[in-house]
């Protein structure tokens, strides 16, 4: 009589995976509505660190899988073929997974930092999309001191580092990007169905943030006409729901004012000239800065190119973050002073508020009322809406050093430019460049129990832009 098969004994990846089915099947039983909302965010900041974890141990198992060409068997032409086949996941994602995979396994710096949830697959996608032919021997050098960065600093910051590093180590790579970028723009205009017309268009980055700007500034005109005609019709302060255009109509009605506006222009009237600011200190023996306000990088050849027709302004640093020669005592921050602390810091003090003011303010650290100066030292970069938010509320723990100059070698800011497509960002503060200005087209999101935002209201702790 045959003795029946002594069943199988299950493998340490059946094991591991059984033991993570528990897990998640125990979070997904958590009433969360009955969980405190300390408790929950404690827990969201955890719940980060075991996702990163769980896809560096899928990174490491797919690495192992895929040098093993362990797909081939099966048909498959490719180990992301397969992945896409088997998993039913978009190819491209596939193929992220198997790149990340690979990045890991040929650099053990950024598997082990992923593996203790360091860093997360985002970084992984920001350091392999800095790692080109023309960059490789100095990524090999220099990733560990990248992956450190990607661990202790928030991601914009990061990305900053990247794309700095990447423009430090191929200057030549840098222009040829950027000419490439020059050479992209277009604009297309055409009459469609029911004589309406549709637009689209692409800008390189200086040309793109002129016309940004421009725009922005009849916007706000027509959002100001827009609020103060609601104020009278209603009778009491609106707010934007009352307004009668929506957003993407005054848009649309301040591109036609311009273009009616530019064929009204005097004859010998002025031409406007865009304004560069020129960071000059410490960094400059590290390498030129070459940014726009909103920190978007641009190469020696762009500026040059713009040079002969723009405005040049030059701020003095003597370290990362103090500016030489301005200081006076008064109460606001105006002229000098508040251009200074502008430059320096460029986005709101706030670590969840990662863009430029579109309504910047100057707040005073230690308040004024309270006996705080009115000085570098003591002002600070804020968005309109975290400059009231910080009055009832205590300032948030420095988790990262403050976003103002990098130090010597780090990047500028810039937009992020994901390896897949992100939701855009539903700030109500979007990226601008230079000029700063005083005011935004749209008031910010407001702390509860504010009252709705007026662009006439006084504001005790910011002078008239005309002052």
């Amino acid at each position: 009589m045959d003795e029946a098969p002594t069943p199988a004994v299950p493998g340490p990846v059946a094991v591991a995976l059984a033991a993570a089915h528990a897990v998640v099947s125990a979070l997904a039983d958590v009433d969360f509505g009955s969980v405190d909302d300390d408790a929950l965010g404690d827990g969201l900041v955890e719940l980060q660190e075991l996702r990163a974890r769980l896809d560096a141990a899928e990174a490491a198992m797919i690495g192992t899988w895929d040098g093993r060409q362990a797909w081939k068997p099966s048909g498959a032409r490719s180990g992301a073929a397969w992945l896409a086949w088997q998993t039913r996941v978009p190819v491209a994602d596939a193929r992220r997974r198997v790149r990340h995979a690979r990045a890991c396994r040929d650099h053990p710096v950024i598997a082990e930092a992923w593996a203790k949830g360091r860093i997360d697959g985002a970084h992984v996608a920001a350091l392999l999309r800095v790692r080109t032919p023309r960059t490789e021997a100095a990524f090999e050098a220099d990733h560990p001191d990248l992956v450190e960065a990607a661990a202790v600093h928030n991601f914009a910051r990061f990305q900053r580092l990247c794309r700095r590093w990447e423009a430090t180590v191929d200057p030549d790579g840098a222009e040829q990007g950027a000419d490439a970028a020059r050479d992209a723009r277009e604009l297309h205009l055409s009459q469609t169905f029911g004589d309406m017309w549709f637009a689209r268009g692409v800008f390189d980055p200086i040309s793109g943030q002129i016309l940004a700007d421009t725009l922005e500034g009849i916007d706000r005109e027509l959002f100001e006409a827009d609020w103060a005609e609601a104020r009278e019709r209603l009778g009491r302060e609106p707010t934007v729901d009352d307004l009668c255009r929506t957003p993407s109509q005054r848009r649309a009605d301040a591109l036609v004012e311009m273009a009616i506006r530019a064929r009204t222009t005097p004859e010998n009237g002025k031409r406007p000239r865009p304004l560069f600011t020129v960071v000059v200190g410490l960094e400059t023996l590290q390498g030129p800065i070459l940014e726009l306000f909103n920190r978007t990088l641009v190469t020696p050849g762009t500026a040059a190119a713009w040079l002969s027709r723009a405005d040049v302004e030059r701020i003095v640093f003597d370290g990362p973050s103090r500016v030489l020669d301005v200081g006076e005592q008064r109460r606001f921050y105006r002229g000098a002073l508040r251009r200074a602390i502008e430059v320096r810091d460029r986005t709101c003090y706030h670590p969840s508020c990662d863009q430029p003011p579109d309504r910047p303010e100057i707040d005073h650290i230690t308040e004024a009322h309270n006996g705080g100066p009115t000085t570098q030292d003591n002002g600070r970069l804020a968005c309109r809406y975290h400059n009231n938010w910080r009055n009832t509320h205590p300032d948030p723990p420095d988790e990262d050093e403050p976003d103002g100059p990098d130090p010597p070698g780090d990047p500028p800011d810039e937009p992020d430019r994901s390896e897949e497509g992100d939701e855009p960002d539903s700030s109500t503060e979007p990226p601008v460049g230079e000029p700063v200005s005083p005011d935004g087209p749209e008031p910010p999101a407001e702390p509860p129990g504010s009252q709705p935002v007026d662009p006439d209201r006084p504001d005790p702790d910011r002078p008239d832009p005309g002052s």
